[in-house]
């Protein structure tokens, strides 16, 4: 199965502009802990509500802060054309339970989570994907 097949397709694209208020608005309003953060059809970063929360109000950061401010520059991204499963393990090897999904040409065309994948994929790769997540650690946290 490739990922485009279990992708969400319809992604919306916060501007490093916008504030954290904005952006957890749409976050609310889409029901979802993630948006990634595009400048000039360039994806540029992700911001989450935990960015919001750790990098934004801990740090003393008001609603007017900007998403560039707060939002994860690293970003790791995934193909639309390449397998699921493979995907899936990387995404436990990295720790992250979401991805942006970009066609060949670097243009997003989606996002991928592990609750995309265990709706569609019935043998147990989300479970698996997800205790690799979980295990303490990793390169992934709320320091620049």
């Amino acid at each position: 199965m490739r990922v485009s097949e279990a992708m969400t397709p319809d992604v919306y694209v916060a501007s490093p502009n916008e504030t954290i208020q904005e952006a957890a608005r749409m976050m609310a309003s889409l029901d979802a802990g993630v948006l990634p953060v595009g400048d000039q059809d360039r994806l540029v970063g992700m911001i989450t509500d935990r960015d919001i929360a750790i990098r934004g109000v801990a740090a003393g950061k008001g609603p007017d802060a900007k998403v560039r401010d707060v939002m994860t520059i690293d970003v790791k991204y995934c193909f639309d054309d390449q397998d699921l499963d493979e995907v899936t393990r990387n995404m436990a090897d990295i720790q992250v339970r979401r991805l942006p999904v970009v066609d060949r040409s670097k243009r997003l065309v989606g996002i991928v989570s592990l609750g995309d994948v265990a709706i569609v994929d019935g043998n147990g790769k989300a479970g698996e994907a997800l205790s690799g997540i979980s295990r303490p650690g990793g390169k992934h946290n709320q320091t620049r």
